[in-house]
């Protein structure tokens, strides 16, 4: 008896059923086959529905993962044009001139990576014959972030193509002479022909999504129509571990960029072993990026492998695919058909009768050689689909041997990342497998020769032929010619001269207003990118937001919550604000690519990108050296900066080391500002810098790190002070001494130099004060904007020593006769001033603070780290009293009655 309390199966349903009936009789035709056919067919009958639904545009969830098959079957492969012959011939030049290059190397011990481009060398030649435009051809031509470790082949090719010589092969990884090649794609190194640096694994992934979203951004903000351009990604399965790899997937789909193809070169190998042993890469990744929204191409598998697919009437074949780990599938590169045989086919009756039919070379040629990153025509038809497919970003995921043709002792063999050279007798067997015309005789002292066919050979004219057709050669980068920006109106950066009265304003305030400002100027205000992770509200930005827009390709599809007020959250279609999210890595990506325009669009676009500076170098400083190596410009602001200014929010965002930090690389420029007119002379020098009339000799290709506080205190006026815009510029100027800050210390007072940065001064100044007044000693300040610049111009002069010339660095003469020692503090560790103290003739010593941060308010933590203004004072008196100048009783006093 059915009790009529029970949940009847329809009350767990949620979704409304119109025909009870008709949903029955499917559930009943699937059981019927499931137990006819059994569940492999009922499977198969199921994908197919789905598949055709999706086909359909029925609303679906999508099938994450496919069989383990190629994605395009052979008979809807198109044809590839041109010559597959004369590219078959180019390719083998290529492998074989990236392996000599490499192995002729090795005698230095320089290293090189010969495996990887040997496994992709299709997937590069059917690009750059028929797909990669180039930079000479309209708009801006495709870009392409070309796996590091296939540098080789890449330079194989640019040889061949006559961009490159036999010298500078031969000085592959030896650059100090000058005529050498970097070790992988590195701009900064040689510029002319890499455009971006990937060799740090994750970060070309990451930044090719950005890079192609700042295409359309360009796009919608009409000032470039970059709708020509495509942005190709080639990159390690193994390299897809990298969490920077895969963080921005979902962004790139829900932004629809079908302007952006990733080739992941799938040869199932990472730099130790397999990538995934007992897994499957290729099926992990399809689903992944399913998942995310993407189109996903599979090139699994070569024509040799046709034949098989025919003879599989029962699925076997496809489902053993399936099950076989790619460990297995790279033990089957390594062994006979003996092997293959007992384990691949043996274990399944239907698979066994199919094995009986084929012969021991064509089971070798399918496990050995036949996979679909090998084969043009595969390769052809994959690259292909991806540029035609709208909607939605591509991956390709192409499967290949590592070590491809390079014989057997490298294919498939866990140790061949490392695996740097080949003996003479395997080059004559490589020699030998790709038919290239090498004699034994041009082997000369067991040294494999380089490979030419001649510059009118029709090899190379053939290569010339098909790169003048796309667009010139590739990879490339141009810078183009363009103009110098105007300087904005001087009346942006003299507001801030005249100080802020009585108002108190945190020097953070301070840029986003001189920012404000700059945006609005007529010549350049459209160029600027601000760039924010999801905290604009903290750094007292929302007030751009009606004005700029928050940029959306879609615009703005609902009513704002806010509407109603003034400072409203607007998106557009054309905004020029950038407001990632919570990713100060995709923030950075973002300002990667806008500070590279100048050379990858021919437009100048003037980037800041204001962060909470705990969050900025500490986690993203691999993303700032490449912004580096890519010879990026613009404005780095790490705000709500220092140790102790942001009060209650602890350890993890309390930044006492972000400028030591930055100070390692060298094309960061970093400044702690103290006053808000020190932040306009340093963003107008900026600009003048890096994107106007550069002085002889001065590298334009640098970014400026300016680290802003959230603590309102009263702006000063611009002293009257001569140098005091070079001071500021240089990294150090005097702000004032104990007579222009109207004390009067006694006659003959004992003296001493207070050197402080960023919200620092302040304490400085009330310690001069302090020091007068209780004390009787005189103290001058100084404001130190860049403990970093004065290093570096000291280094120089340490440098220019050496060559027999004799300059005195900027910091020993800016102190030059100032009385008494010299102690600096900074609201960061001591490391920070203490970059110049081996400069400084003075006695010298540093107050910082060091150690993890805290909460609390901003004075008990000053207190604690021992920087605040009585804490300056017993320093400054323990100095002096060790050099006599006062007693030492007065240390202990002091002490005590500051309550240290």
């Amino acid at each position: 008896m059915t009790d009529p309390n029970a949940i009847q199966p329809s009350e767990l349903d949620q979704l409304p059923d119109r025909d009870p009936e008709e949903t029955a009789e499917w559930q009943a035709s699937l059981d019927a086959v499931t137990e006819a056919a059994g569940p492999h067919r009922a499977a198969y009958l199921m994908r197919r529905t789905l598949e055709r639904a999706e086909g359909a545009g029925i609303a679906l969830p999508k099938l994450l993962e496919t069989d383990y098959v190629n994605s395009i079957p052979t008979a809807a492969e198109p044809a590839v044009p041109g010559d597959e012959a004369m590219e078959q011939r180019i390719t083998a030049w290529n492998r074989w001139n990236a392996a000599a290059m490499v192995t002729r190397g090795s005698k230095y011990g320089v290293g090189g990576h010969i495996a990887t481009f040997a496994s992709a060398a299709w997937l590069y030649e059917t690009g750059f014959n028929h797909f990669f435009r180039g930079k000479e051809a309209d708009g801006s031509g495709d870009q392409l972030y070309i796996q590091g470790h296939a540098s080789p082949g890449i330079y194989a090719r640019a040889f061949l193509d006559g961009r490159l010589t036999e010298e500078q092969l031969d000085n592959f990884r030896r650059e100090s002479g000058g005529n050498g090649l970097p070790s992988y794609p590195h701009p900064r190194r040689l510029p002319w022909l890499w455009e971006f640096p990937t060799v740090s694994m994750g970060l070309g992934p990451l930044s090719a999504i950005y890079q192609a979203r700042f295409n359309r951004y360009l796009t919608n903000r009409g000032i470039k129509d970059t709708s020509a351009s495509h942005v190709w990604a080639f990159l390690g399965d193994g390299e897809m571990d990298e969490p920077e790899s895969t963080a921005a997937l979902a962004l790139a789909a829900r932004e629809e960029l079908d302007n952006l193809t990733f080739v992941i070169n799938c040869n199932l190998q990472r730099l130790d072993g397999p990538v995934r042993a007992n897994f499957k890469i290729v099926q992990e990744l399809e689903a992944q990026f399913r998942g995310a929204g993407w189109n996903v191409i599979k090139t699994l598998w070569g024509t040799a492998w046709d034949e098989l697919f025919r003879l599989d009437t029962t699925g076997a074949l496809v489902r053993r695919l399936r099950q076989v780990p790619d460990a297995q599938i790279q033990t089957y590169q390594t062994r006979d058909a003996a092997y293959i045989r007992q384990d691949f086919f043996g274990g399944d009756p239907a698979l066994a009768e199919m094995a009986k039919l084929l012969s021991d070379d064509k089971i070798l040629e399918c496990f050995h050689f036949s996979r679909g990153g090998h084969e043009a025509r595969k390769v052809y038809a994959a690259y292909k689909a991806a540029v035609e497919h709208k909607g939605a970003p591509t991956v390709i995921l192409a499967q290949t041997v590592k070590g491809h043709t390079l014989g057997e002792g490298f294919a498939s063999k866990n140790a061949n990342h490392q695996m740097k050279k080949l003996t003479v007798d395997e080059f004559k067997n490589m020699r030998d497998l790709l038919g290239l015309p090498i004699k034994d005789s041009d082997f000369v002292d067991g040294v494999v020769p380089y490979g030419h066919p001649g510059a009118d050979s029709p090899e190379v004219r053939y290569l010339q032929e098909r790169r003048a057709a796309l667009g010139g050669p590739a990879p490339a980068r141009r810078v183009h010619p363009v103009a110098p920006l105007p300087a904005p109106a001087e009346k942006a950066f003299a507001s801030f001269d005249k100080g802020s009265g009585s108002q108190n304003v945190a020097t953070t305030m301070a840029f986003v207003r001189l920012v404000k400002d700059l945006v609005r100027d007529k010549e350049t205000g459209k160029r600027w990118v601000p760039i924010v992770p999801d905290e604009a509200r903290t750094f007292g930005m929302e007030s751009l937001f009606p004005s700029l827009g928050i940029y959306s390709p879609k615009g703005q599809t609902y009513e704002p919550v806010d509407r109603d007020q003034l400072m409203y959250y607007k998106e557009a279609q054309n905004g020029q604000i950038l407001n990632e999210g919570i990713t100060e890595a995709g923030s950075m990506a973002d300002f990667i690519a806008a500070s590279t325009s100048y050379a990858t669009h021919g437009e100048t676009m003037i980037p800041f990108y204001i962060f909470y500076s705990m969050f900025g170098w500490q986690r993203t400083a691999d993303q700032m050296w490449q912004l580096g190596d890519q010879l990026g410009r613009g404005f780095l602001i790490g705000a709500t900066a220092g140790r102790t200014t942001l009060t209650g929010e602890g350890l993890q965002h309390a930044d006492g080391h972000s400028p030591v930090i930055a100070a390692t690389n060298p094309a960061a420029l970093t400044y702690d500002p103290a006053f808000a007119y020190e932040v306009a002379a340093i963003v107008k020098e900026g600009l003048r810098r890096m994107y106007g009339e550069a002085a002889p000799g001065e590298d334009q290709n640098v970014f400026y790190y300016l680290t802003v506080y959230n603590e309102p205190l009263p702006q000063p006026a611009k002293p009257s002070v001569d140098g005091i815009d070079e001071g500021i510029v240089k990294g150090l100027y005097r702000f004032n001494t104990a007579e222009s800050a109207g004390i009067t210390p006694p006659a003959n007072a004992p003296r001493i130099q207070l050197l402080g940065s960023g919200t620092a001064i302040h304490w400085a100044l009330k310690a001069q004060k302090l020091l007068a007044e209780e004390w009787g000693v005189a103290a001058d300040v100084w404001s130190a904007t860049s403990w970093s610049e004065l290093r570096r111009d000291a280094l120089e002069a340490d440098e220019a020593l050496l060559r027999g010339e004799e300059r005195m660095p900027f910091v020993r003469q800016a102190l030059q006769g100032a009385e008494g020692p010299v102690l600096a503090v900074s609201d960061y560790m001591r490391q920070v001033p203490d970059q110049i103290a081996q400069w400084v003739e003075q006695d010298w010593s540093s107050l910082g603070a060091d150690g993890f941060g805290l909460s609390d308010t901003r004075e008990a933590a000053r207190r604690h780290f021992g920087v605040d203004a009585e804490s300056i004072v017993v320093a400054a008196l323990a100095q002096l009293a060790g050099r006599g100048e006062v007693k030492a009783t007065a240390v202990k006093e002091a002490r005590a009655k500051y309550g240290l």
